[in-house]
């Protein structure tokens, strides 16, 4: 039996639709149609939140991103589900997208759902990710892409990588218990 989705789901187009629905086919999505979100799809996002909630999950590219502040800004209390990028590449060529990830890389993202919230708690300090080598180094960029995938908060560059585990709630454990988990990793 699938596992239905009780949420509106907000992707960026047609395709991403139609990849969901070949996981969840009663799922119901609203299209942002790209980067430059009208008014009216905010509307629609912020009653689908009133009345069902909404789960955010976008490509894991810039233009996701800028999506995800927009709405974030806009409906307060959306959930966010992140794509590993290495899961949302494309078979030949085109660029990062929902549309190309496989069912089982969509259930994991979709089963780690974060609530942005308003009021943050500073656990991890930047002297934390200096000393796991998150921030500077030949490395860091690497080892924050894996963060982000073991985490399931997405990528992110050094200073949203503060911003979004304090905004996700990340405790210090959890933080400890992923980076412990990417050291053995790259063993």
């Amino acid at each position: 039996m699938t596992k239905q989705i009780q949420e509106v789901i907000v992707v960026e187009g047609r395709d991403d639709t139609k990849r969901l629905r070949e996981v969840f086919p009663n799922v119901d999505t609203i299209e942002t149609h790209g980067s430059a979100i009208n008014d009216a799809v905010l509307e629609k996002i912020a009653l689908a939140q009133e009345k069902r909630g909404v789960i955010v999950f976008t490509d894991p590219d810039f233009h996701g991103e800028k999506i995800r502040k927009i709405i974030s800004q806009n409906v307060p209390g959306v959930k966010h589900a992140f794509l590993p990028r290495a899961d949302a590449k494309p078979y030949k060529k085109g660029s990062l997208g929902v549309e190309h990830a496989n069912p089982a890389a969509i259930l994991r993202a979709l089963d780690h759902l974060y609530t942005q919230t308003s009021e943050t708690h500073q656990e991890v300090t930047q002297a934390d990710l200096l000393d796991h080598d998150l921030l500077d180094g030949p490395d860091a960029k690497h080892r924050r892409e894996r963060l982000g995938d073991i985490l399931h908060i997405g990528y992110t560059n050094g200073k949203q990588l503060l911003k979004r585990l304090a905004m996700f709630q990340i405790s210090r454990a959890d933080f400890l218990a992923a980076v412990a988990e990417l050291d053995k990793g790259e063993q």
